[in-house]
């Protein structure tokens, strides 16, 4: 099996790293359910405020992940779009050039959702 193309892999880097940012919303969701739920808790537990303090570290590590990853799916982004570039040039594989395309439109739809 042939060596995957530039293309091909500046492809699958942006799928890669949209489906990650994806994951960490869903995880920044979960936790701000949890804390939500500890805080709303009337338990008198003397490990509370430990949890809540944790659960509030856990948030702000969360979200300080966000940037540079934006970051990362910005200078993939751009990539990608110089390999379509290339690849359209060279005569990549209409394959590889319309699954390049997709991958462009869905990761800028989903940098521009959140």
């Amino acid at each position: 099996m042939p060596a995957p193309s530039p293309l091909a892999i500046a492809t699958s880097v942006v799928q890669r790293l949209v489906k990650e940012e994806t994951s960490y919303h869903k995880e920044l969701k979960s936790q701000e359910a949890r804390l939500e739920k500890l805080v709303s808790s009337t338990e008198a537990d003397e490990n509370k405020e430990y949890q809540l303090k944790q659960e509030r570290t856990a948030i702000e590590e969360t979200k300080a992940v966000f940037p540079p990853l934006r970051q990362r799916i910005t200078d993939a982004l751009a990539k990608l779009e110089d390999q379509l570039e290339a690849g359209k040039a060279s005569g990549a594989s209409e394959e590889e050039i319309k699954k390049a395309q997709e991958v462009i439109t869905s990761a800028k739809e989903a940098t521009k959702e959140k």
